[in-house]
């Protein structure tokens, strides 16, 4: 039902079985496995200029343009915090149930590479800004969990750092881009309360949903505004937790899936093979959908943190506003609709289903034009849904266009969904019209169907002509009904529907059909 949406989920769903099948491939519950996941987000913050220097945030800028003399370590140079992302953090922390820390520190966190130009980053790993956060979220993956199920999970922190810069390495040498050095961050420390790969896929899209609804980041995975670590160990039941693995800077939510999934699937043929599963960080290949190892990490990295001497402890007021403090309350009340807080409201004031509410709030682009035709137009709410679900997003994507990569007018798709409404035209016209219009005609539905000859034919003696001849011209299988084979009924069907061009009203020949058969 849900074709372009439930494609990802489907596409490596072998490798979900033959997974399941591990889990249970001896016989007794103390030699099942279990797997234990936990996700470190990081999100960048969607302000124009860097965490602590004015330099530029702008995605692709020419190599090194954005960048302030603090951003390359010039000695001398002192860091200044952007209140703006102080108050993207506590709006964030705050949708995420977190609680607000008054007072909050940096740290320096100290290791060497060519694109951290002072030697050490800019964090909040002691003291973070909020703690002790909760998300609840919805589970849908068609083919792998059998029904949509809600899980909850926790958050540690989440912390203000800067990003680090970007080194491109050739065969002979390497380049440093510092465009990236500076860029601020919020990283969402989740505990490991997930069990899989579609979970955590399923948390890191409510997460997006969150963000984007906020406004306090792009959540455009493909430019590095999010990126994902996930901490995956398995453990037979009763035992203790599993040696974790961890896979860093996934870029993608179908990478999310796919690289939990494989890393499960990967540690337990390593244990049952006799093996044992080493503590190390893994990269994913998305191409040959597998992870690959980077480094261990059996001699614990020592980042020698230190508390940032240049600057001073962060205050944020919880209650009436200090001069230059982020007010708490005053963000609290410019809270939006959160995502969990909007399925319920199409559910109870459209009457959609459960899986079509998640769908729509997971894409803002199909939300937002089904929110602008619903308050529009009197139209029934799950017929709307499956239009944009189904015939909508099947035509993108045959065409290779998501739903935020084309704006289709408002009031044409509700012209279309009245038409369907109203008996005008059949599902197959939908696609049709739906198609001339994104392939760019400018022409209103009504207008389309009446020039193509469209219009369903609902005329009783047009469709008992056209049943008529479907009988007439299958005598064989009319032979089949008689002899008590109801089943070639279909394709008495089908040939209407085919003789009418698609243009037939189906419900009224099915009856049609039926009366003629048992009169004869």
């Amino acid at each position: 039902m849900f074709n372009k949406f439930t494609h990802h989920f489907r596409r490596d769903c072998h490798l979900c079985r033959r997974t399941r099948r591990l889990f249970s491939s001896k016989a007794g519950a103390n030699n099942q496995w279990n797997s234990v996941v936990g996700l470190e987000v990081h999100a960048q913050i969607n302000t124009t200029s860097k965490l602590f220097s004015g330099a530029s945030t702008k995605f692709s800028a020419p190599v090194n343009a954005n960048v302030a003399l603090f951003d390359c370590a010039i000695p001398g140079t002192l860091p200044v915090l952007n209140k703006k992302c102080v108050e993207f953090g506590v709006l964030t922390a705050l949708a995420l149930n977190c609680r607000i820390n008054p007072v909050s520190t940096f740290d320096r966190k100290h290791y060497f590479y060519a694109d951290l130009p002072a030697g050490y980053q800019i964090t909040q790993q002691r003291h973070p800004l909020a703690n002790d956060g909760r998300l609840e979220f919805q589970v849908f993956s068609p083919g792998v969990h059998k029904a949509p199920y809600k899980r909850q999970v926790r958050i540690k922190q989440l912390q203000l750092e800067q990003d680090s810069g970007k080194s491109l390495h050739d065969t002979d040498r390497s380049l440093v881009d510092l465009n990236r050095a500076g860029v601020p961050l919020m990283e969402v420390v989740f505990e490991p309360d997930l069990s899989d790969g579609e979970e955590a896929a399923a948390l890191v899209k409510e997460l997006i949903a969150i963000l984007q609804r906020l406004g306090t980041c792009s959540c455009k995975m493909e430019e590095g505004a999010l990126r994902v670590d996930a901490n995956v160990s398995i453990n037979r039941q009763g035992e203790a937790l599993g040696v974790r693995t961890e896979i860093k800077n996934i870029g993608s939510v179908r990478g999310v899936a796919g690289a939990i999934r494989y890393e499960i699937e990967r540690q337990i043929q390593v244990k049952e093979s006799g093996g044992a599963v080493e503590n190390e960080t893994r990269a994913w290949d998305a191409l040959g959908k597998v992870t690959v190892s980077m480094r261990d990490k059996e001699q614990v990295q020592d980042y020698r943190y230190m508390p940032e001497p240049n600057l001073p402890p962060l205050h944020v007021a919880m209650g009436p506003v200090s001069q230059g403090c982020v007010s708490v309350d005053s963000l609290k009340s410019s809270l939006p609709e959160l995502p969990e807080g909007t399925r319920v409201r199409l559910r109870e004031s459209s009457g959609l289903t459960l899986e079509q509410s998640i769908i729509l709030v997971n894409d803002s682009s199909l939300l937002n034009l089904f929110e602008d035709v619903w308050r529009a137009k009197k139209i029934e709410g799950k017929l709307l849904a499956n239009l944009l679900i189904n015939e909508y997003t099947s035509i993108l994507n045959k065409m290779d266009l998501e739903p935020s990569q084309f704006s289709f007018n408002s009031d044409y798709f509700g012209e279309i969904a009245v038409l369907l409404q109203n008996g005008e035209i059949t599902r197959n016209t939908v696609k049709l019209v739906l198609d001339e219009i994104i392939q760019g005609s400018t022409k209103r539905p009504l207008e389309i169907v009446r020039e193509k000859n469209w219009l369903q034919i609902t005329d009783e003696d047009a469709l008992r002509q056209l049943c008529q001849e479907a009988l007439d011209q299958n005598e064989k299988v009319v032979k089949q009904y008689k002899g008590g084979k109801t089943k070639v009924f279909k394709a008495l069907l089908g040939y209407v529907a085919t003789k009418s061009k698609q243009r037939a009203d189906m419900k009224k020949c099915d009856k049609i059909l039926k009366e003629l058969l048992n009169k004869q």
